[in-house]
């Protein structure tokens, strides 16, 4: 979904709502059966670029996590910079990457009491990172992770 789709031609301006927009794909993703980490890239002035969920289960594709979902959502751009990523679980290696290769300035974490990826690698590269800590997102995470711990061990890599 790019920024000029219907819900969001305002840019928005606050870090909760932004996250609210990763949360909502959080949440259809877990809906579809899949796993309910939910992301969204923005422009610096707020715009939405692209939305997306980790469509793993869904989709069976190993990459498609929610960051890569909406990197790939927003569609090619000349430029990353001044972009923030928002996602509603600190990123893996691979999403942190990402991150990193494409120059994205700014990331927003949900929250990293379950899962602890890269996000303090990415602030030693002079990404700014804002981890939110919201009781939604650890909830969500907390209830995903007792009821599907091979699925959540597949996700993150553990054997």
């Amino acid at each position: 979904m790019s920024g000029t789709e219907a819900g969001a031609d305002r840019p928005t301006t606050s870090d909760a709502e932004r996250l609210a927009v990763a949360l909502a794909e959080a949440r259809a993703g877990r809906a579809e059966g899949g796993i309910p980490i939910g992301a969204a890239l923005f422009a610096a002035d707020g715009t939405l670029l692209g939305r997306g969920r980790n469509r793993r289960v869904q989709d069976g594709h190993p990459a498609m996590h929610g960051e890569t979902s909406a990197f790939t959502a927003a569609g090619r751009q000349a430029s990353y910079r001044g972009t923030t990523m928002v996602t509603t679980l600190s990123p893996c290696w691979f999403c942190s990457g990402l991150v990193r290769q494409f120059g994205i300035s700014r990331l927003v974490v949900g929250e990293s009491r379950t899962f602890v990826g890269g996000h303090d690698w990415l602030a030693e590269h002079g990404v700014e990172v804002v981890v939110l800590d919201d009781p939604g997102c650890v909830q969500m995470m907390t209830d995903f992770i007792a009821a599907h711990p091979a699925l959540w061990n597949e996700d993150i890599g553990v054997d």
